[in-house]
């Protein structure tokens, strides 16, 4: 339950955008709440949490995070569960990796409590933006970024962190087409690839474009020395079964380490299937597709959910997986994980945080 520990001003918006939004036909990452939550740090502590009508903020063009990139974020969401209560999935986990981002670029980090309050307090004063409706759900997005106005490669001293949410439908409309990227890296050894930080993103736009021109979906990323092992998707972990087990690429310096990756772990863990997190080499998939030991491939992460892989195309050949809909573990470790966040089955590992 939102605990009353935090002091949060509410400022609550004179009007409501919510009638404006048709929420049959959500468009991800475009509808935006009624408010959100700013909170400052200067002086060596967290200060000034407030939830304000959203809008635009004011200010400097030196400030740090223009120059120098110190900006990173987070992403989760809430659901309205089947019994009518809202509740935000496994935040605890999203505070976690939040705090590993903000040491990595040598930024201020913010206790749990202070992560998981602020946003369960904004979700209940915007929850009626929260759709009723499977494959929906009320996006989170904190992020924070450094506001000291200053020319110079060294870490601001104030900072800013703040919530923004909206109402979503699904991120993938349909089964993927991939391509194995070979020329560009998404991060390296000694990087930051395993924090979500904005420049991450920004390095992965070209390549993107170029692979999207080409007639795919998303780029599988793959290591910077050789280009020879998995890493992950664009917009997600990336998941095979091979030989009846559930094989992933494991999280290191490169990798991101997705809640939605670790929770589908521990769900197969659970009915007893075999899990191998290790390096996966892009001869071994390609090959897997081939001889048929490789059946089924899928992204997972917060925005895309559990998304199937129906193509991956390698140095101008396609290589077609079998048809996502007969898949063994997709499909089920897609329902299985619907079932918790939407409270329709028990919660046996207190992943629901209730509002």
């Amino acid at each position: 339950m939102v605990s009353d520990t935090l002091d949060i001003q509410i400022n609550k918006a004179a009007t409501s955008r919510l009638s404006a939004i048709d929420f049959e036909n959500l468009v991800f990452g475009r509808h935006f709440s009624d408010h959100m939550l700013v909170a400052d740090y200067a002086d060596g502590q967290w200060q000034n949490f407030q939830i304000l009508p959203y809008g635009d903020m004011s200010m400097s063009p030196a400030i740090s995070a223009l120059h120098y990139g110190q900006t990173f974020f987070e992403g989760l969401k809430a659901y309205k569960l089947a019994d009518g209560r809202v509740s935000i999935f496994r935040p605890n986990k999203n505070a976690e990796r939040f705090n590993k981002s903000a040491e990595r670029l040598c930024m201020p980090q913010l206790p749990e409590d202070l992560f998981i309050q602020s946003i369960a307090a904004l979700v209940e004063v915007d929850r009626q933006f929260i759709p009723n409706k499977e494959n929906h759900a009320l996006y989170i997005r904190p992020f924070m970024f450094a506001t000291e106005a200053a020319l110079g490669v060294h870490p601001s001293s104030t900072y800013r962190f703040c919530v923004l949410t909206c109402p979503v439908g699904p991120f993938f409309s349909k089964n993927l087409k991939v391509k194995v990227e070979t020329e560009y890296s998404r991060a390296c050894d000694g990087g930051f690839g395993f924090a979500k930080a904005a420049g991450n993103y920004a390095g992965s736009m070209l390549p993107m474009k170029k692979a999207s021109e080409e007639g795919f979906d998303q780029l599988i990323w793959t290591d910077s020395r050789e280009h020879a092992y998995v890493e992950e998707l664009g917009a997600a972990n990336i998941v095979f079964v091979i030989d009846g087990k559930i094989v992933t690429p494991s999280t290191r310096d490169t990798i991101l380490k997705g809640v939605t990756r670790d929770s589908i772990l521990e769900i197969a863990r659970s009915w007893n299937v075999p899990v191998e997190e290790r390096r996966v080499a892009v001869t071994e998939v390609l090959e897997g597709i081939k001889n048929g030991k490789l059946t089924e491939a899928f992204g997972v992460g917060t925005a895309a959910t559990i998304t199937s892989i129906v193509e991956i195309g390698f140095n101008g050949e396609i290589f077609s997986l079998p048809d996502p809909a007969k898949g063994e573990f997709a499909p089920k470790l897609r329902r299985a994980l619907d079932d918790l966040k939407y409270g329709r089955t028990e919660d046996l590992n207190d992943w629901n945080y209730i509002v």
